[in-house]
């Protein structure tokens, strides 16, 4: 591909470089302990995340596909409506999602449900697309047919590749993260923004540079957080009453202002 020598040059080849799927998966390691019962909102049929939580604990798959059945990374597979997840009350000691929550159309109702699930004490690691982000506002500006014919291939991925399921970016900012997890009893422990290797400019040179630009400007200083790309975040069910010896401030901690 035409940009995989400026990939190298100004990001996997630099000995300090660390991409955004690691970057979670390091978010992961610090929060979800080792044999938990972990539940995946959307993995698909295969996914690094999966990968990486199997290394943990048991993982159980929930997807709105039937695809999920073929994710041997998964113990269980259970497909759902989107809305209600299919397990009792108080099930799991950590739930993930990766790139879930911008295609939820009700993320009350998603964060509810959420916090049904787990135990007292329970996390919730998510990350998601930023609404602030360019390719956000972009691909929120272009009907969706459009944003399908494109998506992969800016990305550089395989024609055959899973196509885009339709966004709304309804919690894809700071502000809606927080209300929408204390509306649903979950306290927020961690939540900031990165930006990585821009991604989307692998088609071309002419996209690479300015993208490139873009993500040494916004991370040249904190003040430009709300324009990163990704939301990475943690939010807790509180126990009913706090432990001894419990310590509310977890590895990531992160503040941030609460945008819109």
């Amino acid at each position: 591909m035409r940009t995989d020598h400026l990939f190298d040059r100004y990001y996997y080849s630099l000995p300090d470089f660390v991409d955004g799927t690691t970057r979670f998966h390091q978010l992961l390691a610090a929060q979800i302990k080792p044999g938990s019962v972990i539940l995946e909102i959307g993995p698909g049929p295969t996914n690094e995340t999966t990968n990486y939580l199997s290394s943990v604990g048991r993982v159980i798959g929930a997807d709105i596909s039937s695809e999920v059945e073929v994710n041997s990374a998964l113990s269980e597979a259970h497909t759902f409506d989107g809305l209600h997840l299919p397990f009792p009350n108080n099930s799991f000691t950590a739930c993930v999602s990766n790139w879930v929550i911008e295609h939820v159309g009700d993320p009350s109702a998603h964060f509810r449900e959420v916090a049904r699930i787990l135990k007292e004490g329970g996390i919730y690691c998510f990350r998601t697309p930023n609404r602030w982000h360019y390719f956000v506002i972009g691909s929120r500006l272009l009907p969706f047919s459009v944003h399908m014919r494109i998506a992969n291939k800016l990305r550089g991925l395989l024609e055959d590749q899973h196509d885009p399921y339709p966004t709304y970016y309804r919690a894809n900012t700071s502000g809606r993260i927080r209300r929408l997890g204390g509306q649903s009893g979950l306290d927020l422990q961690s939540l900031f923004a990165i930006e990585t290797e821009p991604s989307y400019g692998r088609f071309h040179p002419m996209l690479f540079y300015p993208m490139f630009f873009y993500e040494r400007f916004v991370n040249s200083s904190v003040a430009f957080q709300n324009f990163r790309a990704s939301l990475l975040g943690v939010l807790q069910k509180p126990f009913a009453s706090k432990p001894e010896g419990t310590n509310s401030a977890a590895a990531f901690q992160g503040s941030w202002p609460a945008s819109q």
